[in-house]
């Protein structure tokens, strides 16, 4: 289990990020997870000295000087959780191509399917 926090980048608009953010923090018991709005000035921050492309619609996940996107975040937040969140780490034998050409199409949906809040979260 890694010792340092990890650092979760979301979309603080996205009901669905949002709702993903309190399902994780619920489940923290270690509390490893910190949360950064991609909108914020640190995300924002984040984002840059990462040299990660602005267009990426995705949640991010800095796990010491390892970086997730997209499904590869999604599981590796999964692993991170207790049983039986961890299981679905599992997905990880789905070739990435697939994996991530789902997770695309939900998030190209999300806010239709799911909705946006007026501001972030987290500023």
């Amino acid at each position: 289990m890694p010792k340092e926090n990890q650092i979760l980048l979301f979309d603080g608009v996205c009901n669905l990020c949002n709702g993903a953010v309190d399902f994780i923090q619920k489940r923290d018991k270690k509390k490893l997870f910190r949360f950064v709005a991609l909108q914020s000035e640190k995300g924002k921050m984040l984002v840059g000295k990462l040299e990660i492309s602005h267009e990426l619609d995705s949640i991010i996940l800095i796990s010491g000087d390892q970086v997730f996107i997209e499904s590869d975040a999604a599981i590796e937040i999964a692993r991170l959780l207790p049983a039986p969140w961890n299981w679905f780490s599992a997905f990880k034998i789905i070739p990435l191509k697939s994996r991530n050409k789902m997770y695309q199409w939900i998030a190209e949906n999300r806010y239709r399917w799911f909705g946006k809040r007026k501001i972030c979260r987290i500023v």
